[in-house]
């Protein structure tokens, strides 16, 4: 069973509010869940719109919970995760590494 830190979505219609909750992939956005982590209202202001547990977001990502790109932000403005650093790849192939020359059969 795959486990994803995802947002179920509450409230009015124009007034959004989310749970942050640990479900199994294949359940639908507002469907059964495993756990509730914590509350996040993109209406509010930076690290005050999320009230997350850091502990249990933290335990469940050591079981090996991943986030979802939405949720990674969250988790990343609440201060939980590190912002990761991103590296871009080169397409560039290494240069081939020179084998130094074999001895000929006439030299010495």
């Amino acid at each position: 069973m795959a486990l994803k830190i995802r947002l179920t979505r509450l409230g009015n219609p124009g007034k959004a509010f989310y749970r942050v909750i640990v479900a199994d992939s294949r359940s639908p956005r507002d469907g059964k869940f495993i756990a509730v982590l914590g509350t996040y209202d993109p209406a509010g202001d930076g690290k005050t719109s999320s009230n997350l547990d850091k502990n249990a977001t933290l335990e469940w990502l050591a079981k090996g919970a991943t986030p979802t790109e939405t949720t990674r932000v969250v988790l990343e403005k609440a201060g939980i995760l590190e912002k990761k650093k991103v590296v871009k790849k080169t397409t560039k192939k290494p240069a081939p590494v020179k084998k130094p020359e074999e001895n000929k059969k006439g030299e010495k």
